[in-house]
């Protein structure tokens, strides 16, 4: 396939859409979506792709849904709901068709059903999750197994939640706990692997996903700092966004990509994305610069995960393609589109 079209959102009141042509490494700005405030973060129906959810990232939070037309252009949203709290920087739908928010300012969060059938259509059924900490930043939601994992930033734990009864009613049912002050943001899990990008120490952690529903917590088996070498005085790096890759016919091994973002002062190379080795166990690769400032969010696409996508949440960096070169090892920047200068987080439509 040679062009793909990518959704992304960010601090404004629409999500942006692109064409990215791969024979001719073109990025271009194909359309602006209207939407509610700041759509920072947008996720895919996992089954249908002409549906996205998106938060509006706002004091009181929204969650909306779209239809997604040609050329990845949206349609006013379909249905507005309250997510019961205050600035929510994540959604994800869940396999059972229920969609996840997390509120980051106010320590709590939803899943909320979806009418069956029509998954743009939400269904007002669901009770308000709590997370009991001093200080509560919840800042994602997984889902493993029949238990969603929600990293919390502020009380340095990892929730269980299981589904209590119904759709919409949640419970939690345990934690595993994480290095105190570290700051848990991203989450990403392989097998029976738990792997973390702490924000606030700015590491990432592997460790055994313990058996629930309790809160044991297993020992680290790797703690690497992301902080790229060279940094200017004044920086002030924090940890944000982790994918992993599997092997493929070109890519023979798997990897993990991990971003930083420096909200201090400014590195002339840009904030870098951390590249890790999976196998035989976490090791470090290096780091590539990217002339971007605070990547909070970034995402793989094309048939083989070949294409990572990214932007900053500051700054006039614009958007990036990258490429993944040398097994997996390195990515090599293919083009930059400045036309909107931050995004926040993307979607792959093919």
């Amino acid at each position: 396939m040679v062009n793909f079209t990518i959704l992304a959102g960010g601090y404004t009141s629409f999500v942006a859409s692109y064409l990215f042509n791969s024979d001719t490494n073109a990025l271009t700005l194909l359309n602006q979506s209207p939407t509610g405030a700041n759509p920072s973060w947008i996720s895919l129906h996992p089954t249908n792709k002409s549906i996205l959810y998106a938060v509006n990232e706002d004091s009181p939070g929204n969650l909306q849904s779209f239809i997604i037309g040609k050329d990845g252009l949206l349609s006013s949203p379909i249905d507005t709901i309250s997510s019961e709290g205050n600035s929510p920087a994540f959604t994800t739908p869940l396999s059972t068709g229920q969609v996840a928010i997390m509120n980051y300012d106010t320590g709590n969060g939803l899943i909320v059903p979806t009418e069956k059938g029509n998954p743009l259509e939400f269904v007002p059924e669901y009770s308000l999750i709590t997370f009991d900490a001093p200080v509560s930043h919840p800042h994602m939601a997984l889902e493993h197994g029949s238990e969603v994992f929600v990293p919390d930033l502020g009380a340095d734990k990892i929730w269980r939640l299981v589904e209590d009864g119904a759709p919409g009613n949640w419970r939690i049912q345990g934690q595993i706990d994480q290095p105190k002050g570290s700051g848990p943001r991203h989450i990403a899990t392989r097998g029976n692997m738990l792997f973390t990008v702490h924000e606030l120490a700015s590491t990432l952690t592997q460790q055994l996903i313990p058996p629930g529903p309790n809160g044991t917590t297993t020992p680290l088996i790797a703690n690497f700092s992301i902080l790229p070498p060279g940094l200017p005085q004044g920086a002030a790096m924090a940890g944000a966004e982790i994918l992993i890759t599997e092997p493929s016919a070109h890519f023979p091994e798997p990897f993990v990509y991990v971003s930083n973002r420096n909200t201090g002062v400014q590195d002339p190379r840009g904030d870098a994305i951390a590249i890790f080795r999976l196998e035989p166990r976490l090791s470090l690769v290096g780091f590539v610069y990217t002339g971007l400032d605070q990547i909070r969010g970034m995402q793989l696409g094309g048939p083989e995960k070949e294409f990572l996508i990214a932007s900053g949440v500051a700054g006039d960096g614009g958007v990036i393609m990258l490429k993944r070169t040398e097994g997996g090892r390195n990515l090599t920047l293919l083009t930059r589109n400045l036309e909107v200068p931050t995004r926040t987080s993307f979607v792959w439509l093919n």
